[in-house]
């Protein structure tokens, strides 16, 4: 209650003053905005739970007192406000810094498997979209040619002017469905393409930087496909997150939750939720994100993050930004350890892989890279299992975002308080 009553709502309070005054006055917008805060917190984040809350759990009812707002109230202020109370993350993340819980001498980036709102068997690979397309053309022809048999057979019964233009339910049903899948395979198309032109221009830069060191030999000519691979998936429930493995067991419809973590008191510094199962893509806006909420209020020393960040764009960019990465080259089994590096200057010689390699064998290497382990992953056991967080309840890029945002201000709240 008294972080929230410093937060800046006004972006929030706009939007009812630019109400026409008829109906119940709504619930004042800071009561609400503490009570999603105060119930992310505590690991309520269902509207019903939260409703239910407040009639029977003490905490909540001093938020409310007898004022207790409905489910559907709860959840529609979410979505409504969910790009302002996204905005909070920063302003607890400020207040953080104000209190002396944020050090960047050392930053971790991680990422994990959240189930989306969403269930893998309503994903369609694009092989049998087409299939589906070719199944459901016959069946629409059969129900039109079925259609017009029964219309002239009407019409000899009862007259030319008997009323039976209605679709009937099947054909509407399979239309509609023909439209989805249509709409689905165009998605995955224009995302095969753009994938198809980045590559296309990565290798460009590749062939120019091997001539540029007296090289020869080109891949640039080659056909880079842009048609979606046979087995690429569309979700139909929620089209912005993708089967991922999520666990051990298998895989599941998920989001790529990430997380720039601070090592001294485990405070979020960069939070975001994106579809690509693969980590690769995220160290650089990660990274950046980082740079931004922080501001001038600080600079970040070093970056650890594991192998599935390693690339060498990755690592040449982090030199640029004069960030002293950490990023392990290959994946370790549990326990294992990593030799030591051999004694002297390192050759001149060796690529930006074996650099990384040698800089890892180093003891301060060894040292900083195993801080890793106990700044990002304990932080994910805390949302997951100490908070219960373990599945968004929202669809949407831009939803699920908000409510990884809202979730990871909920964290760095409980660090603030814990440490106050």
């Amino acid at each position: 209650m008294d972080v929230v009553a410093g937060l800046d709502i006004s972006a929030i309070k706009s939007k009812y003053e630019r109400g026409d005054g008829r109906g119940y006055p709504p619930y004042h917008p800071r009561m609400m905005v503490t009570l999603l805060v105060y119930a992310y917190c505590r690991g309520v984040f269902s509207s019903r739970q939260i409703m239910q809350a407040c009639k029977e759990r003490v905490s909540f009812r001093v938020i409310v007192q007898d004022d207790v707002p409905d489910f559907r109230t709860i959840s529609d202020f979410r979505k409504e406000h969910l790009a302002e109370l996204q905005e909070f993350f920063l302003e607890v993340l400020r207040l953080c810094q104000k209190a002396g819980l944020v050090k960047l001498g050392h930053v971790s980036l991680d990422g994990t498997k959240i189930k989306a709102n969403a269930s893998r068997h309503k994903a369609m690979s694009y092989e049998r979209m087409k299939e589906e397309q070719k199944r459901l053309r016959k069946e629409i022809r059969e129900l039109l040619n079925q259609a017009e048999s029964t219309d002239d057979a009407e019409d000899r019964r009862f007259g030319r002017n008997f009323r039976g233009d209605e679709l009937p339910e099947e054909l509407a049903r399979r239309r509609t469905r023909l439209k989805r899948i249509q709409e689905a395979r165009q998605a995955l198309e224009v995302e095969a393409k753009a994938a198809a032109e980045e590559e296309f221009r990565r290798r460009q830069q590749e062939d120019q930087n091997v001539e540029d060191r007296g090289g020869g030999g080109t891949r640039s000519a080659q056909l880079i496909p842009s048609e979606p691979a046979p087995k690429a998936q569309y979700n139909f429930t929620d089209p912005d997150t993708s089967i991922m493995k999520s666990n051990n067991k298998g895989f599941d419809q998920c989001g790529n939750a990430q997380a720039v973590v601070d090592r001294d008191h485990q405070i979020i510094v960069a939070a975001d939720v994106t579809d690509e199962a693969n980590d690769k893509k995220q160290f650089k806006p990660m990274m950046t994100q980082a740079k931004e909420n922080i501001g001038r209020r600080g600079r970040i020393n070093k970056v650890s993050a594991d192998s599935g960040y390693y690339s060498e764009e990755n690592v040449k960019w982090a030199e640029e930004q004069k960030l002293d990465a950490y990023i392990a080259t290959g994946r370790l089994k549990h326990n294992e350890r990593v030799a030591p590096c051999p004694r002297g200057r390192p050759p001149e010689d060796l690529s930006t892989k074996e650099r990384m390699a040698r800089k890892l064998r180093t003891k301060k290497g060894r040292v900083t890279y195993a801080q890793r382990k106990w700044i990002p992953e304990p932080v994910f056991g805390q949302i997951k299992r100490g908070l219960g967080f373990t599945q968004f309840l929202l669809n949407g890029r831009e939803k699920i975002r908000g409510e990884w945002a809202l979730i990871c201000m909920a964290h760095n709240l409980k660090k603030l308080h814990a440490a106050t």
